[in-house]
């Protein structure tokens, strides 16, 4: 098994950064691709990026495209989300989330991100 621990959030004036960690543990090596979502309040859970844990390829939310960046760190296996530029509207509870072999599909309980205007 897996287990994700997610940190980082916190409370940003419109404009600034925040970076989110996920901690990684158990069976990593089953994981095939790490991805972030984040769901706003009376909305949709939303993902908004990958990082594919063979060759690191990385894609994007075009709601977040050009100022997030997904990055990791092998020998600490986390992941983490670069969040620059924010926005009331990036406020939401941010979830790690790992996929992999034998239909794998593991979540962390989140982290709250509060952007104000």
């Amino acid at each position: 098994q897996v287990q994700l621990v997610e940190s980082g959030g916190g409370l940003v004036q419109a404009g600034g950064s925040l970076r989110l960690s996920c901690a990684a543990s158990g069976s990593i090596n089953s994981i095939n691709s790490m991805n972030w979502y984040r769901q706003a309040p009376g909305k949709q859970r939303e993902w908004i990026s990958v990082i594919i844990t063979a060759g690191s390829n990385t894609a994007y939310a075009d709601s977040v495209k050009d100022r997030f960046t997904i990055s990791r760190d092998n020998a600490k296996n986390t992941v983490y989300l670069q969040m620059n530029s924010l926005k009331p509207e990036d406020t939401a509870v941010y979830y790690c989330n790992a996929k992999g072999a034998r239909n794998m599909d593991v979540w962390g309980k989140g982290t709250l991100v509060t952007v104000s205007s």
